[in-house]
C-alpha cells in the first residue's frame, strides 16, 4: 500500500455560476466514499487568506513562500491504495466531481517516518 496525493491548483477550478453546491456535494461524495471503502488518509485545501512564511532553522520567520516557486494552492485528498491504477481511478472519479483534472502523485515510502 502506498499514500497517494491527489490534488489541484485553485486555477484548474473553473466552475459556472450556480454550480459550486452541486460540485461540493459530489467531492464530499467521493471522500466519503473513501472513508467508507477505508483508503481515506486526508484531504482538504490550501487556506489562500492566510500567506505563507520561511521558517528557519534558527526559529527565524520571514514572509513569503520560497522565491521563485509556484504558488501552492487549492486542494487536495491523501489515500491510502494498493496500485497506481487504483490512485488512478479516485483521482478520475475527483476530477469528475471537481469539474477538473488533477494531478496524482505517489509518497516516497520512508520506514522511519
Amino acid at each position: 500500500m502506498a499514500k497517494y496525493l491527489i490534488s489541484f491548483p485553485s486555477a484548474a477550478m473553473v466552475v459556472p455560476d450556480g454550480e459550486w453546491d452541486a460540485v461540493v456535494r459530489d467531492s464530499h461524495a467521493v471522500v466519503e466514499e473513501a472513508k467508507a471503502a477505508g483508503v481515506y488518509v486526508f484531504a482538504g485545501g490550501i487556506d489562500e487568506s492566510v500567506p505563507p512564511v520561511l521558517v528557519s532553522g534558527d526559529g527565524s520567520v520571514a514572509d513569503g513562500g520560497y522565491p521563485g516557486a509556484p504558488a501552492l494552492n487549492g486542494g487536495f485528498c491523501v489515500l491510502e491504495l494498493p496500485s497506481r491504477e487504483a490512485a488512478i481511478d479516485w483521482a478520475a472519479r475527483l476530477a469528475k466531481a471537481c469539474r477538473c483534472q488533477q494531478e496524482l502523485r505517489v509518497f516516497f515510502f520512508d520506514p522511519a517516518s
